[in-house]
């Protein structure tokens, strides 16, 4: 552990130091199969650390080789991990098919890919670092199921002995049977390596025929027609023309099997790592290819400018402006990144950030303004007089010069939102102030923010903007 102890004492450089002893005494203590694709919400959750600053330890901690991040594309309805990648980059299909599930998916960041963090070899190695040598439980456990699926500590095997008929190793070129007797169920053949599935529909009066039925595991993730049997003997021939071991598995789609897959808990998505601003900090240049256009169903984006900053240069001068200005953006920076949101860019004086949901962005804009009132105060003008817009909505996360960003109709509304604003205005759209979330944080307040209609430039209907005292 000399090489790992070194790491974690880097790692106290930058990372609070009781996040450091808890990942410290979990890399020490945790069973293997605890430490792969680590969920590191629920993470913070089991530990009681707050949840922003424990996603920064484990960015910090992946930027020191002491975790590897993975982003991994989920099946919508099962869980399942349908592709495992080492950088976003490597997500460039337009769709995912889940064969479990027998449907196709346009990937989106928001919930259909998470970021999960599994523990270096070079700090400790682990039964997953080698995952063709799982044996078939462990295999879905910790390499097929993503972290999203809240599966038993205890009694997993027993409780996947309720579903799963038969699963068999089969290496790499080799063929098998599995002689089974088929129940009067929903039978589903499942291969967690390839992604490939049989449906066998299973009915009627019992039968003592022997059928026979053969499959072909490869990287083709094929998924046939459904098969009606009678219940009765079956025998599968399997032959594996995968390049590493696959897992035929013969399960039943019971209570059992749906009632695993229904235990979720949430995840820490893609979408909420790429407005964060630690992620933005550490991995700035290595995000998004170039060519790549990624989905998001649903971001805010807040706009901040300063009124006056013109006349603000002829009255003080540059220098004290540039200072001034300068102090504004530290406390603007400091209060995106604590509401779990992210600095896109500056333009001029001007800043764009992201935030995962409505109702963080509202706080942010709330304490932005009464950051700005006390810095007046203390200087005794009324030189720092800040316009904020906020709107939430669908875009698409790029890379622009030599940056991530984003594009869209939503970053357009929410920019020209912000310059309907006058001083100390904060102007949200309906969806923002609608959203439960950020409903609830004005209730709360007693704050009623106030609408009126307006006609943006470029967009064909009115729209309701509210004004939030």
């Amino acid at each position: 552990m000399n090489e790992a102890q070194t790491l974690f004492d880097a790692l106290r450089q930058s990372v609070k130091p009781e996040i450091v002893d808890a990942f410290e005494r979990f890399v020490r203590d945790a069973p293997d199969r605890k430490l792969c694709r680590i969920n590191a919400l629920a993470f913070a959750k089991a530990e009681g650390l707050d949840e922003e600053q424990t996603i920064a330890g484990f960015l910090h901690a992946s930027h020191h080789g002491i975790f590897e991040l993975s982003w991994n594309v989920l099946c919508p309805g099962c869980g399942g991990v349908l592709d495992a990648n080492t950088s976003l980059k490597s997500l460039q299909r337009e769709e995912y098919t889940c064969a479990l599930c027998a449907a196709g998916y346009e990937p989106t960041l928001d919930e259909m890919v998470e970021v999960t963090f599994t523990v270096s070899p070079r700090v400790r190695h682990i039964e997953a670092h080698n995952p063709h040598a799982l044996p078939p439980a462990e295999y879905f456990r910790q390499i097929y199921w993503g972290s999203g699926v809240d599966l038993p500590d205890e009694g997993f095997e027993e409780k996947v002995d309720e579903f799963m008929i038969e699963a068999l190793e089969l290496p790499p070129g080799e063929k098998a049977v599995i002689a089974l007797q088929l129940p009067a169920e929903f039978v589903i053949i499942f291969e967690p390596v390839t992604h490939a599935a049989q449906f066998l529909e299973v009915a009627g009066e019992p039968t003592k025929e022997r059928r026979n039925l053969a499959l072909v595991f490869d990287r083709g993730h094929r998924h046939n027609e459904t098969l009606r049997l009678q219940p009765g003997p079956l025998r599968i021939q399997v032959e594996n023309h995968a390049e590493v071991r696959t897992l035929p598995s013969v399960c039943i789609a019971n209570d059992a099997l749906h009632g695993m897959l229904g235990r979720r808990r949430p995840f820490l998505t893609a979408k909420r790592l790429l407005s964060n601003q630690t992620f933005r900090d550490l991995y700035r240049t290595d995000t998004i290819d170039v060519d790549q256009r990624l989905k998001i169903t649903s971001l805010t984006f807040l706009f901040t400018d300063l009124r006056g900053s013109t006349e603000l240069y002829e009255r003080v001068g540059d220098l004290a402006a540039f200072d001034l200005v300068k102090t504004h953006f530290s406390v603007l920076n400091e209060i995106v990144a604590t509401e779990a949101g992210a600095v896109v860019k500056t333009i001029g004086d001007a800043v764009m950030a992201t935030f995962p949901t409505p109702d963080r962005a509202v706080a942010a804009a709330m304490r932005m303004r009464d950051a700005m009132r006390e810095l007046n105060e203390e200087r005794g003008s009324e030189d720092l007089l800040l316009k904020i817009g906020i709107h939430e909505g669908p875009c698409i996360a790029v890379n622009l010069n030599e940056r991530q960003d984003y594009f869209g109709q939503t970053v357009n509304i929410a920019s020209r939102v912000q310059h309907l604003a006058t001083s100390r205005e904060i102007f949200a759209t309906g969806s923002v102030v609608e959203d439960p979330r950020a409903s609830s944080l004005l209730s709360d307040r007693g704050l009623n923010p106030m609408s009126h209609n307006v006609t943006l430039r470029g967009i064909t209907n009115e729209i309701s903007i509210f004004a939030i005292p």
